[in-house]
């Protein structure tokens, strides 16, 4: 889902979209980025990872509504857009900074403002809509900007649900773990002896192996026959089995445990495992294991389409740019109704701030592991060549200039979102985007394309800065090195 610098080290996990390359901060390695955003590409190296999961390198254009074959090569169309989007603060689309438990009386914390000129920066750069919040260890600070609908002009609210993508990697490892602990699973347990015959080679792959993404298995999110599938019928139900399989079509990476490479396919299998050892789906097991213990209401695992939304739900969508420059015309496809089957245990929950900054307290403050199994999630293996991140068991370590931060990103076709937070848990930052931008790389990228993705990586560097107190230090993103693109 993007790029950025973390003490000197590139954290950048783009996803290609299309013919450009969709950027996104996350705690990813400069050498062997994948496409970890679940998909749009999908995106997104948020989901690592990964993070702008909408359009994918290898998948041809709209037809008739839709993407699919045959049409203009120049990006996906967009059948609905409305052409433009109001800048932040126009026609009261923007918001303002809330600090809970505060009185009017006590005026903006020293986070509040920051935060907010971020959030209003998204929107601002052409993003619908933008919300943070930020637990900064002496109370939480929401900022929201934008709308959560435009086909009704509903503003944006910092308690909205909104897809997390690949943040739901570190839901389902949560699980796994759980189950380590209680003697049902073993992180040694082979792919072969748990899934038999379904991956070549299973029997030299370990389930840390798959948690860790050490497995050298390809990820199904680069296939392009998949993602011609997926944009020529964006509604499709896809099964894990359908996937995990056309990913097997394709040699591996290298020997399993070899080296690290973020792959969306390790965590279908994931999910697989999970329902063969329990005998019950993830959704069910992330209500009862997560989200009924911590009283998140609305959080869930999308199996289908995303339909248990409730009030307040931020719609997501994907923009494309007639025209080159800072003033393009901007259209924007509501993808909100598209299937999440491909994402599955990869990254499709659904959830909101509030709860996700619940979740990574509790996570990280070791509510919902034993010590020892906390221990092996926070266990790391190198994402870049100085040892600057690591990835654990479904979250990453990220050495960043404000402190080293646990966490993850997501992406979907129409969010960018991140979830970090400080060890114990006492501090966090989740943020949200509800625009992907499309061209923003090659011949064909606007001004306006990489002006979104840069807001959207500031927004979640403020955040993560003042979330520790401290000022976000100048110029931290940096231009993408060479041969970064990937999710």
């Amino acid at each position: 889902m993007f790029h950025e610098v973390f003490g000197g080290t590139v954290l950048a996990m783009s996803i290609r979209i299309h013919h450009g390359v969709c950027p996104s901060v996350v705690a990813v390695p400069r050498r062997g980025r994948r496409r970890s955003g679940v998909f749009a590409a999908i995106v997104a190296a948020t989901l690592t990872g990964g993070t702008c999961l909408a359009g994918a390198a290898g998948a041809s254009p709209a037809v008739g509504g839709v993407p699919g074959a045959g049409a203009d090569p120049g990006g996906l169309k967009v059948l609905a857009g409305v052409d433009g989007l109001p800048a932040a603060g126009r026609d009261g689309t923007a918001g303002s900074p809330a600090r809970e438990g505060a009185s009017a009386d006590d005026g903006p914390s020293p986070t509040s403002v920051p935060v907010q000129q971020a959030v209003d920066g998204v929107v601002a750069a052409g993003a619908v809509g933008a919300l943070a919040r930020v637990r900064d260890g002496r109370g939480v600070v929401t900022a929201v900007a934008g709308q959560a609908d435009r086909a009704t002009g509903r503003l944006l609210s910092a308690d909205d649900q909104f897809e997390i993508g690949s943040n739901t990697k570190t839901m389902m490892a949560t699980i796994v773990l759980q189950l380590v602990g209680e003697g049902r699973l073993r992180l040694t347990d082979s792919v072969e002896k748990l899934l038999p015959g379904v991956v070549p080679g299973g029997e030299g792959i370990t389930v840390r192996m798959l948690l860790q993404h050490t497995s050298g298995l390809y990820n199904y999110t680069d296939d392009p026959d998949l993602l011609k599938a997926f944009f020529q019928d964006p509604t499709a139900r896809h099964s894990p089995e359908e996937l995990v399989a056309g990913a097997m079509e394709h040699p591996a990476l290298f020997e399993p445990g070899a080296r690290w490479s973020y792959s969306n396919t390790n965590y279908l299998l994931v999910g697989m495992i999970l329902q063969k050892v329990t005998g019950r789906s993830p959704d069910r097991l992330l209500q009862e294991r997560i989200a009924r213990p911590l009283g998140l209401h609305r959080t869930y695992l999308v199996t289908h389409l995303a339909g248990d939304t409730g009030p307040g739900y931020a719609h997501g969508y994907f923009a494309t740019f007639t025209g080159s420059g800072s003033t393009p015309e901007i259209r924007y496809n509501d993808v909100s109704g598209w299937s999440l089957s491909w994402a599955w245990t990869a990254g499709a929950v659904v959830s909101t701030a509030p709860e996700l900054s619940r979740f990574l307290s509790a996570l990280l403050g070791g509510e919902l592991l034993p010590a020892a199994r906390l221990a092996d999630m926070l266990t790391t293996v190198p994402m870049d060549d100085d040892g600057g991140s690591g990835y654990g068991l479904g979250i990453a370590r990220t050495r960043t200039p404000c402190g080293t931060v646990w966490g993850h990103t997501g992406g979907t076709v129409g969010h960018s979102s991140h979830m970090f937070g400080t060890a114990g848990g006492r501090r966090t930052v989740v943020t949200d985007s509800t625009t992907i931008p499309d061209g923003l790389d090659g011949p064909g990228a606007t001004d306006r394309a990489r002006a979104m993705a840069s807001a959207d990586e500031a927004l979640f560097l403020t955040g993560l800065c003042r979330m520790q107190g401290r000022d976000l230090p100048g110029d931290p993103v940096p231009s993408p090195a060479p041969g970064t693109s990937g999710s």
